[in-house]
């Protein structure tokens, strides 16, 4: 179910994620000083405007497509301890509203990882459309969430011996999406 709320000068039609101008990241406390980040390599997803104007969002990310520059990391974040990629390859967005705050929007949806299902709201900037470079029009967006990653069931424990652990608790995820109209 989606709120009535156009996106100006977003013609309907689906809207084709372009991954290769698209970025999935997102960042976690480290040590309880600094942040790791990272980002998925493999993800698709569309957003649907009806003729009134309603938008709707539908994606997909292939967890095991994670990177952060480091491949240790990287093959111990695929693990069960973490995403557990082989039992869970896919985490979703489906959004279920699309509200106005202010100049912004927030897409309400519903995100799935490790199995697990919870509602999302991303704060959604929409950066406009440009005609594209000959294969029709293209819209900007950048969007923000923060989670929890043990309301996903990612609870691995690992105490710091002073206090505080080594993987923080709160994950803000970033979209940088560039979506091409599809003919």
């Amino acid at each position: 179910m989606t709120t009535a709320i156009a996106l100006p000068t977003l013609t309907p039609g689906t809207w084709a994620i372009d991954a290769s101008h698209s970025t999935v990241g997102f960042s976690v406390r480290h040590l309880m000083v600094s942040k790791v980040r990272g980002r998925f390599q493999d993800f698709s997803g569309a957003i649907t405007v009806a003729e009134d104007g309603t938008p709707s969002v539908e994606a997909q990310i292939q967890v095991a497509s994670i990177t952060t520059d480091n491949e240790q990391r990287d093959g111990h974040l695929k693990t069960a301890d973490f995403f557990d990629a082989e039992q869970f390859p896919t985490a979703t967005f489906k959004s279920t509203s699309v509200t106005a705050k202010g100049e912004d929007f927030v897409v309400t949806g519903d995100f799935t990882l490790r199995g697990v299902t919870r509602p999302v709201d991303l704060k959604l900037e929409f950066n406009g459309v440009n005609p594209g470079m000959g294969h029709g029009p293209v819209a900007g967006f950048e969007a923000s969430t923060v989670i929890n990653r043990k309301d996903f069931g990612i609870s691995i424990e690992m105490p710091l011996e002073g206090g505080g652990a080594v993987v923080g608790d709160k994950i803000t995820l970033t979209l940088e999406i560039e979506a091409g109209l599809q003919a």
